[in-house]
């Protein structure tokens, strides 16, 4: 018997049975939809991970002051650590060679900004002049504060489309207005161009720039800073740049075994390894967990098999009475099994695809339906319908024409 006619027996069987046909597909649609749709979760947070990342440029390298164990012994935390300072931005700037740009960073929170009657609790970052091509900032109008206003600890300010939005409800040109942070007026110079939300959510518009220096001397009292931001040359001198400035900050700071560094140097290719890792440790983590229901809805097939094949006993014993062979009756028990696993696989399928699509527009989360999962949906449901379809079929197939005669 071909394969055709063994195909449009299967086909007969599943429509005598469709309710009973639908329920065992039911596991199978729910699991290759859950598959589906985590995958989907998992590749759309990664390739936003990724571009949110690369936004902010891939040649960005972040210096931090450590925090833990110092050499005393004493545990900080990262905001009472105070080893970066102003002569370590120089020294990078001066001796680094794979650096294109340099800017200290001296973060105050917890703030509320106020012009007229419209206020908002915002955060305000003392940078250099050169901050905004580090970070791929641009302005929108008006200009960024200048080495000058630096130098002078001018208050000026450059601030964000959400400060905008907050402050000048009346919809006025904010370039050249006064505004106050923490009681403090700083006439405003510029507006940056919208940057939106970054990967963790956090609105990046709602920032207030103003010169490194005003924010020690006038809202924080301090000497040192929190953090340096710089850029590399190139993408493929990232490398030598970090080294370089290891070996410049420890001069600095007259540390000769690196394991007393007391700061934390990571690249953007660091940061989106261990995000990129993390984001695909949890896609594993969640489809795995999804493919449980798919096990579940191939034990479902294998029972509705066998009881099948107990029904059938009699036309089994039928068909190989008049000469058909093992081969037959397991290929034809066997293709059933494989168009039950499919089509509720082509089902879950769909069904995924909804899901993916209901997250991305009500949950505003990012996913991604690429065509790995397509090719892994369809094989696990053929190899789904193989697996737990064969041994039914091999029981089939073995049974005695005589005694299958004879069952009731």
């Amino acid at each position: 018997m071909n394969n055709f006619n063994l195909t449009k027996i299967a086909f007969k069987s599943i429509q005598k049975n469709k309710f009973r046909t639908f329920l065992t597909m039911l596991g199978i649609i729910i699991g290759v939809a859950s598959v589906i749709t985590m995958l989907a979760i998992g590749q759309g947070s990664k390739a936003s991970i990724q571009k949110n990342i690369s936004a902010m440029g891939s040649n960005l390298i972040n210096i931090h002051p450590s925090w833990g164990n110092t050499r005393s012994g004493a545990r900080t935390d990262r905001s009472a650590s105070q080893s970066l300072s102003v002569e370590d931005v120089e020294s990078l700037d001066k001796d680094n060679p794979y650096l294109k740009a340099v800017s200290p960073v001296v973060s105050a929170r917890g703030g509320q900004a106020i012009f007229r009657t419209g206020n908002s609790p915002t955060s305000m970052q003392g940078v250099g002049e050169n901050y905004l091509p580090i970070r791929t900032l641009e302005i929108g109008t008006g200009s960024m504060f200048t080495a000058a206003d630096v130098k002078n600890a001018a208050k000026v300010a450059v601030i964000g489309k959400t400060v905008v939005e907050n402050l000048f409800t009346d919809g006025s040109d904010p370039v050249g207005q006064t505004i106050r942070y923490n009681k403090i007026p700083f006439k405003v110079i510029g507006v940056l161009k919208e940057k939106g939300e970054n990967t963790f959510g956090q609105d990046q518009d709602d920032i207030i720039l103003a010169p490194y220096t005003t924010v020690q001397k006038r809202i924080m009292a301090v000497t040192h800073i929190n953090q340096i931001v710089t850029s590399a040359k190139s993408e493929e001198t990232v490398e030598q740049a970090i080294a370089s400035a290891e070996e410049i900050l420890r001069k600095n700071h007259k540390i000769t075994n690196p394991e007393d560094d007391d700061f934390r140097i990571m690249s953007q290719k660091e940061i989106l390894t261990s995000l990129s890792s993390t984001s695909a440790m949890m896609t594993i983590l969640l489809a795995s967990i999804a493919g449980i229901s798919l096990f579940v809805g191939g034990i479902g097939i294998m029972n509705i098999m066998f009881v099948s094949v107990i029904e059938r006993t009699k036309e089994i014993g039928l068909r190989l009475a008049i000469g058909a062979r093992e081969i037959d009756i397991m290929l034809q028990f066997l293709i059933e099994s494989i168009i039950i696993s499919l089509t509720g696989g082509l089902a879950g399928f769909l069904l995924g695809i909804s899901a993916a699509w209901a997250v991305n527009y009500f949950l505003s989360w990012p996913v991604l339906i690429t065509s790995g999962s397509i090719i892994i949906s369809l094989a696990v449901c053929s190899l789904t319908g193989i697996f737990f379809g064969w041994y039914p079929a091999y029981k089939a197939s073995k049974l005695d024409p005589i005694t299958a005669l004879r069952y009731e």
